[in-house]
């Protein structure tokens, strides 16, 4: 018996627009349309706040084949295992009740995803479910059956683009005409404060026997956590606007300041707090994010990057040794090095593709920051050393 399908549509703000095929939910989203060619590593990109306001597309033809892996597990911090973002708004209450309670649990960070095939049976020692199945809890469209390649060609000539995905329900048709005009009221997710929308509310402390470090918390990958944790770090992880007085009643030995979502300028608190927190020299780590707020911090400026860096395969020259290592990245900003001439910041990492900024370090304080994301999930391991990198920087009083 021949499965019924829900028809999809894309409409993109130059007018023009992808027919397919909805799984998910049966919903209207906009947003950016970005796009990432990692291979693997689906629910670790779809839970990655820095996709907070995006509309993901998938390079890769099959997406979903190994399914999605139970957000039941979690380890010993009570951190998620298998996904970036926690999904229960970290209420302690609710971390004991199964995933498939829940009502609203919100572990997917983009707003929506496209695909050329979407795998309706997946196969996989680790599977808890289906794609189809998890975005339908989570009240996420997606779109199958176009062409993400000549979707993916073109942001990549025009740049990432503001547009709808609508997934329709059963026999409903798509108004193409109402949608293309639309479209041209959709507003640029990146002009709101998208870090405000993804960072805690309240500090959390992971306990550990180490130094503290305090993580500014603009949208943070969990395996952020993980592996300050695993270098026995004690974390406390703060909102985004922590001030510096509040940081320093936590009597840090060092603190980081995360990844995230939208235009780096926005967090003006953040750039205050991170340059007042170095300046009185505590040591300082930044990822992603978190380098375009180093830059911001130390005098520099950043921009917009046309289609921005979303895999796992980016590399990233160290100028210093000219050793090249495979990273994985998820950015659309980036600090500008003409902008650092007359700053203490020098150029640590460049992109091999495109000679953009991958890393800054500080000429005279214990800081730097990298553009790429060392703690990986998903991707390679070739940076980790960085958090070792950091921890030689912290002298426990």
């Amino acid at each position: 018996m021949k499965e019924e399908k829900r028809k999809a549509i894309i409409v993109l703000e130059d007018g023009s627009y992808f027919e397919g095929y909805g799984f998910g939910a049966t919903k209207e989203i906009d947003g950016e349309f970005v796009f990432n060619t990692g291979m693997v590593g689906y629910p670790e990109s779809m839970t990655d706040p820095s996709y907070h306001g995006q509309i993901l597309t998938f390079t890769y033809p099959l997406i979903g084949n190994y399914g999605v892996p139970n957000p039941n597990i979690r380890d010993k911090w009570g951190i998620p295992r298998f996904f970036e973002s926690d999904g229960l708004d970290l209420q302690s209450e609710k971390i004991n009740v199964p995933y498939e309670d829940l009502e609203n649990p919100h572990f997917i960070k983009t707003s929506g995803i496209v695909v050329h095939e979407a795998c309706k049976i997946p196969s996989h020692w680790n599977c808890f479910m289906s794609l189809d199945e998890w975005m339908k809890k989570e009240n996420i469209p997606g779109i199958e059956g176009i062409d993400t390649r000549e979707l993916t060609k073109k942001l990549r000539i025009q740049g990432v683009m503001l547009g709808i995905l609508k997934v329709y329900d059963y026999g409903e048709v798509p108004d193409i005409e109402k949608l293309v005009e639309k479209v041209k009221r959709v507003k640029d997710p990146n002009l709101r404060d998208l870090v405000s929308e993804v960072s805690i509310k309240e500090p959390i402390i992971y306990e550990n026997n180490g130094s503290r470090v305090v993580v500014l918390d603009m949208g943070i990958k969990l395996n952020i956590i993980r592996q300050l944790l695993l270098r026995n770090y004690e974390v406390v992880r703060v909102p985004y606007n922590f001030k510096p007085d509040e940081i320093f009643e936590y009597k840090p030995d060092a603190f980081l300041t995360s990844n995230g979502p939208g235009d780096p300028k926005i967090n003006v608190q953040a750039i205050e707090t991170t340059r007042y927190l170095i300046e009185n020299n505590l040591p300082f780590m930044g990822i992603c994010l978190g380098n375009q707020i180093f830059a911001l911090a130390m005098g520099g400026s950043t921009y917009k990057l046309k289609y921005g860096h979303r895999s796992q395969n980016q590399p990233a020259l160290d100028v210093k040794t000219n050793k090249c290592y495979i990273t994985t990245q998820n950015h659309g900003f980036a600090p500008s090095e003409d902008s650092l001439k007359e700053t203490d910041l020098e150029v640590w990492f460049i992109n091999a593709n495109d000679n953009t900024n991958e890393g800054l370090y500080h000429k005279k304080k214990k800081a730097f920051a990298v553009q790429f994301h060392p703690e990986n999930y998903p991707g390679p391991m070739d940076t980790e050393f960085l958090f070792d990198k950091f921890k030689s920087f912290i002298v426990k009083n």
